[in-house]
């Protein structure tokens, strides 16, 4: 038996869940094909059948949080020919193969007592929504989803469920069944690892924060000049994060300890910029990078920043896409997020939090006049990293903003 392990998870990831088995026991499976989806804090890892065969055990069930190297199940490499394949494995004959009658060697086969639903249908929804689905007794299957592509999510069953027929019970006074009240729902493995992170940023970084306010009018005007042009000429969309992206890898240049990190008693100074860009996915806030960011214009800028948010709310981000971070940017403004203080991405010691563009009158010439303006706020690691630095890199970003001719020159 070829025992089935947990791979490596990455960069400081120690554990995962089980999300769900893609094949049961008995199925014959050829090399390459995905037998398990396993759920870390940061991205969900498939694990591959190495070799041709049966699985034989599975040995965790959907749920269970694992370990690298833990095993996961077994296969029976013996059960078919070496060299089968998922088209030489289903015309194997039961001599050949202990297979049931009915299993068939594709990746999402299931025994036909219950029949399951299409391979369509089944990788159209996500593990929080087959999860919650089957403690809820909602019926996935009939859940119309409204994620990219018709994916069904999370809120798509809850919703389901609340538009269903409530069951015939004698109500309280006050006219809502006992049921209704409140729910539970145990946290994923990646809820759970969120919480811990910003805990541990939370105590261990000395935190603080500092705001100011950014004139978004030269941006403005300089985005709807080149918007259209960039779109027929580059194929990307020019928004306002990768202006920021540039201004912030200017401003660290001028203040290197806020792209730093404290290790131990010693400071290690990060002369490139990988910035962290946080994506709300529906699996939860993940943060992934865009390498060497510091060495790149605003068009390549654009392009990698719309690739890799696009691929977190995919669900497909590689490891490498979530580490090695040395500064990160939230934009709270896209939810309509006015002013906050964001947290940490421990071990960076700084973020950069931006918020709603609004208009607003503001003194100009000794004129009230009305622009559009943004708060943005600076959090950062007070034990190296001092107040004035912190004010006048923010007040650098500013500039930079508000003068996007300099920015570019640089």
């Amino acid at each position: 038996m070829l025992p089935i392990k947990v791979p490596p998870l990455g960069e400081s990831i120690v554990e995962a869940t089980v999300s769900r088995w893609l094949k049961n026991e008995g199925d014959v499976v050829a090399a390459g094909d995905t037998l398990v989806d396993l759920e870390t804090d940061k991205i969900t890892v498939e694990v591959p059948a190495l070799k041709p065969g049966v699985l034989a055990k599975r040995a965790k069930a959907e749920g269970d949080v694992v370990h690298v190297d833990d095993v996961l199940g077994e296969l029976d490499e013996t059960a078919v020919p070496a060299t089968a394949g998922a088209t030489s494995a289903a015309a194997s004959t039961p001599a050949a193969s202990p297979a049931p009658p009915t299993a068939r060697p594709t990746s999402a086969s299931r025994p036909p007592s219950p029949p399951p639903p299409a391979q369509g249908e089944r990788t159209k929804s996500s593990p929080a929504a087959r999860r919650v689905a089957e403690e809820r007794g909602v019926d996935i299957a009939a859940v119309a989803g409204t994620g990219r592509g018709g994916v069904v999510s999370k809120p798509d069953v809850i919703a389901a469920q609340t538009q269903r027929p409530a069951p015939v019970s004698q109500p309280r006074g006050n006219g809502v069944t006992p049921g209704d009240r409140e729910t539970r729902e145990k946290m994923s493995t990646r809820r759970k690892r969120i919480a811990e992170n910003l805990l541990q940023s939370q105590h261990a970084t000395a935190h603080l924060t500092t705001f100011n306010e950014v004139d978004m009018s030269a941006i403005n005007s300089l985005r709807d000049k080149f918007k259209e042009k960039v779109e027929k000429e580059h194929g990307v969309k020019l928004t306002f994060m990768p202006f920021f992206v540039r201004a912030v890898c200017q401003a660290l240049k001028q203040f290197p300890t806020i792209n730093s990190q404290v290790d131990g008693d010693t400071i290690v100074y990060r002369h490139y910029v990988n910035m962290g860009i946080a994506v709300a996915s529906e699996q939860g806030l993940v943060v992934p990078n865009i390498k060497d960011a510091d060495q790149k214009g605003l068009i390549a800028l654009s392009g990698e920043i719309a690739e890799v948010a696009k691929r977190a709310r995919d669900g497909k981000l590689a490891m490498d896409d979530l580490t090695g971070g040395t500064f990160t940017i939230t934009n709270g403004g896209v939810f309509g997020s006015l002013v906050s203080t964001p947290i940490i991405n421990y071990p960076q010691v700084g973020i950069l939090g931006l918020h709603k563009t609004q208009d607003r009158p503001v003194a100009l010439n000794g004129q009230v006049v009305i622009r559009p303006m943004m708060y943005i706020a600076l959090s950062y690691d007070h034990r190296i990293v001092e107040g004035q630095q912190a004010v006048q890199f923010l007040v650098r970003v500013k500039e930079l903003i508000e003068d996007p001719a300099a920015m570019l020159i640089e």
